[in-house]
């Protein structure tokens, strides 16, 4: 049922907190426990607890993914709340993340803190980052250029790759699966270390015949030619290196390596006679860095961290090639942590970004460099912890940029804690949006944000729980204007929301569950005044449970979300969907486990873009060998 725009705001707090509340009384019983508080680095660019973080957090580990039994990073993010997930047709097709209802490139990701995306679309390419490498995924929701500098408008997704756990010892590690789509996983690793070195090798692969990724008809759709009812498969190959030593003086150093290959078919479109339309694309997505940390003096610790990132991307139809889009970026990070006092922490830091170009498009520009200094001021007085933080950015193209952020929290008890947090946010043109050969414009200036949220969060014996209502508002979104032929600064948008968060345990069953009230209007002047930005959800709902039984771990996920709209015009809409899996874990011995699931349990037809199919019911067994 689609909630009115004013009736949608106005029962943010109230629906949000009904929710939380009924859940948290049927939560509370003497046999539920929490987990315990992971240690996060991407919200404040320190180490705290999770718990401590003044922004909505969220932290998902190898130990999620396994239980999840995820097979890609979108099936693992797929209402989580905050973000939202279109895909163009299942594995390997473009996918595109939004969180808080900004734009698919208003999230800054990182790799082991390299910042990766492609500099000429200005995303990341999450279909092909593999699952297997991953060690952890940190979510941060809301501004962050403050930190960051362009990009972080709706938050930051940091990914790091898997870790040795330094306990001594070889650890190999094994997992192949198959199932529906006639579709293969597996991958093989091996870590080990001690008290002071630590390292991990992991290699993976993952191939599906795929189903039809479109479902246009000649005259519509994602073609408009012929249509090509075909399997629209996907292969992937990836590897990861990671290894790190602690010296005896306290100097730690960390190197990390991670590539992946894919190779993704598609149908293609034949918009006039003589255009060769692509129909498959090869994709390299690579990452390798390393960074140095140490205490020259008591109060004095710093972090230096470089590296590189590629994402290499060739279109093809059959064997000729129809356009390629290499990037690479060249990234310095120093920062430095100043403990003033046992609860006043000063760090200031210096960021640099280099960007290149190399494409079959003729680029005006095929380059640009970006300087950015800030500093951030952590505190933590009585019942009281702030954190105040500014950031200045000079970009070779557009100059310079000042952002701000500020968060405060407050402990009402020990158990419950209210917080409020304001940053102001920009995101840089890309180079398809600046020097794109007839539409591009070099003229552009950066989008804009500001963005307001409080909310209030609890940590009680029976569990946890959050309740988060915000606003953004974004001026000079970046958008093509028909009556020029050229992209211009001609958009604006208001985005509110409310999440709501609650994790307890009852009967020997862990629940985890979200709710997720949206409101993205397009505040642009025009015919598109007053309507849903598309392909948001304006509600969202998802549920996890899952129980032990002796050597059994059983498992279900229940996510309902909204309609939606694939259009500005709001002409086009995506019917609300409701999905529902289930999963299943034998323990076959000490080290080894049989796992399965059934996706999609009643065959729901949803699309998340239009005219491109989604998985139907389909299941996926996994062995798995872990010392």
């Amino acid at each position: 049922m689609q909630i009115s725009r004013v009736s949608a705001i106005a029962a943010l707090w109230l629906s949000g907190t009904t929710a939380v509340t009924a859940l948290a009384e049927a939560a509370n019983r003497p046999d539920a426990q929490n987990h315990e508080d992971p240690i996060i680095v991407t919200a404040t660019r320190t180490a705290q607890t999770a718990d401590a973080a003044l922004a909505s957090v969220t932290v998902i580990s190898r130990e999620d993914i396994e239980r999840r039994q995820a097979r890609s990073v979108q099936d693992l993010l797929r209402g989580t709340h905050g973000i939202d997930v279109s895909n163009n047709g299942g594995p390997g097709k473009s996918t595109f993340m939004r969180m808080r209802g900004t734009e698919s490139d208003h999230i800054l990701v990182l790799i082991d803190g390299i910042k990766v995306g492609n500099a000429t679309s200005g995303t990341t390419p999450f279909e092909n980052i593999p699952i297997e490498q991953i060690e952890r995924i940190e979510i941060v929701r809301g501004p962050r250029s403050s930190l960051y500098g362009s990009e972080a408008i709706g938050g930051v997704i940091q990914i790091f790759t898997r870790k040795g756990d330094g306990s001594g010892g070889l650890k190999p590690s094994f997992s192949f699966g198959g199932g529906s789509y006639g579709s293969l996983n597996g991958s093989v690793g091996l870590s080990g270390g001690g008290k002071q070195g630590w390292f991990n090798l992991t290699a993976s692969g993952r191939g599906t015949e795929g189903f039809n990724a479109c479902s246009g008809t000649a005259s519509a759709g994602c073609f408009s030619g012929s249509p090509d009812p075909d399997r629209d498969g996907y292969r992937n190959v990836a590897g990861s290196a990671r290894a790190g030593y602690r010296f005896k003086n306290g100097l730690e150093i960390d190197a990390n390596f991670m590539q992946s290959e894919g190779k993704t078919e598609f149908d293609a479109s034949d918009p006039f006679p003589g255009f060769i339309s692509p129909n498959k694309s090869e994709l390299v997505q690579q990452v390798f860095g390393g960074s140095a940390k140490y205490s020259p003096m008591e109060f004095w610790r710093f972090n230096l961290i470089a590296g590189r990132s590629r994402d290499n991307l060739d279109s093809l139809n059959g064997r000729v090639l129809t356009s390629r889009f290499n990037t690479m970026r060249d990234t310095i990070s120093l920062l430095n942590d100043f403990t003033l006092h046992k609860h006043h922490l000063l760090t200031v830091g210096m960021d640099y970004q280099h960007d290149l170009v190399e494409s079959t498009t003729a680029f005006t520009e095929n380059s640009r460099s970006n300087w950015g200094v800030f500093g951030q001021y952590q505190t933590t007085i009585a019942k009281h912890d702030a954190q105040l933080s500014i950031r200045h950015d000079d970009n070779e193209q557009f100059g310079s940029r000042v952002t701000g952020g500020a968060g405060w929290g407050y402990a009402i008890t020990n158990k419950v804690r209210l917080t409020a947090n304001f940053g102001s946010a920009f995101k840089a043109p890309t180079f398809n949006e600046l020097y794109f050969p007839i539409s591009g414009n070099s003229n552009l200036d950066p989008e804009d944000s500001l963005s307001y949220e409080f909310g209030t969060r609890g940590k009680m014996d029976w569990g946890n729980w959050s309740l988060n209502v915000y606003e953004t508002r974004i001026d000079d979104l970046i958008a093509y204007n028909i009556a020029s032929n050229k992209i211009e600064n001609i958009n604006k948008a208001r985005i509110r929301g409310l999440e709501a968060t609650v994790s307890t345990q009852i009967k020997g069953w862990q629940f985890n569950g979200n709710l997720t009230f949206l409101d993205p209007t397009n505040r642009s002047s025009g015919t598109s005044k007053g309507n849903i930005l598309p392909r948001r959800a304006e509600q969202s709902f998802r549920l996890d449970a899952d129980r032990h039984f002796g050597k059994y771990r059983l498992g279900a996920m229940f996510l309902a979300e909204g309609e939606r709209f694939d259009d500005l015009e709001n002409t086009r809409k995506l019917d609300s969907y409701v999905k529902f899996d289930l999963r299943a874990e034998y323990e076959l011995s000490k080290h080894w486990r049989l796992q399965g699931r059934i996706e999609n349990l009643f065959n729901e037809h949803y699309e998340t873009a239009a005219f491109f199919n989604q998985p139907g019911r389909n299941f996926f067994a996994t062995l798995r060998y872990q010392p």
